[in-house]
């Protein structure tokens, strides 16, 4: 976890992140606090939270790609910041709300928060040699942010204990292997494998992806029973909806979707 507060080394009209957009239906969100590895300020959450909703509400933007740069996805909280204001944990509902879906590529460190940030999106894009933990525990304190539950979700109870009770860490390669990351490739590869999923995304239905990535969410957060039932309505909904229509349609008549914005 990285302890940097303010004076960082960025000129202030620099924005802690940087929005770009590589191509029609993608967007990309680079955290741009390099001197102190990407460390996840109050700003940098709230410019999260602000571009997110945009993104959401565009008409436009399909997947959106986090990342930060070859050093640091994000080297944890800011931690001079939380310790002096405390954290601004109201910033991760946002990101937990968004409907696009997201995927995090990572290079370098993802640490503490960074790794929660990570593992917030819904797809995880590593570099061989990444590496990914939980070390609040060093701090005396634990994740707050979702490392708790999400981790132990991904990796299991064994390995996420080891994580957060002594700090243990993953390189990328472990972070696959253990189900936690979905590719893992050279670092050179984490952006280009990463556009490639959200280039994928993009392609799909939008409405059918946002319901889906919300029935996944409630796998996580229902009981089975209540998270089936509300499978059911979402899939029924979709059914009828003009996208579900129209995907039924183009496989009937051997052609591609014309998918209508969301």
């Amino acid at each position: 976890m990285d302890s940097g507060g303010e004076a960082d080394g960025i000129r202030v009209s620099e924005p802690v992140v940087v929005r770009e957009q590589p191509e029609p239906g993608v967007a990309v969100l680079r955290l741009n606090r390099p001197a102190v590895l990407n460390a996840l300020s109050n700003a940098v959450m709230t410019s999260l939270g602000d571009a997110l909703d945009e993104f959401a509400g565009d008409g436009r933007t399909r997947a959106v790609i986090i990342t930060g740069d070859a050093r640091a996805f994000a080297a944890g909280a800011d931690v001079a910041e939380f310790a002096a204001e405390g954290p601004n944990i109201e910033a991760w509902d946002r990101l937990w709300a968004c409907p696009l879906p997201l995927v995090a590529a990572v290079r370098g460190l993802a640490l503490g928060g960074g790794l929660e940030l990570a593992m917030s999106c819904d797809l995880l894009v590593v570099a061989e040699d990444a590496r990914l933990g939980q070390p609040e525990i060093n701090l005396g304190i634990m994740p707050g942010a979702g490392g708790t539950q999400r981790l132990t979700r991904a990796v299991g109870k064994t390995l996420a204990t080891e994580m957060v009770l002594l700090g243990r860490e993953l390189s990328g390669r472990d972070a696959e292997a253990h189900g936690l990351a979905n590719r893992c490739v050279p670092s050179e590869r984490v952006l280009p494998a990463a556009l490639e999923l959200a280039r994928a995304l993009a392609r799909q239905a939008p409405e059918a992806v946002r319901a889906a990535k919300r029935a996944i969410a409630q796998a996580y957060e229902q009981s089975l029973h209540a998270a089936l039932l509300d499978e059911r309505r979402a899939f029924m909904a979709l059914l009828a909806s003009p996208d579900g229509r129209e995907g039924v349609a183009a496989f009937l008549e051997k052609r591609r979707p014309v998918w209508r914005k969301p």
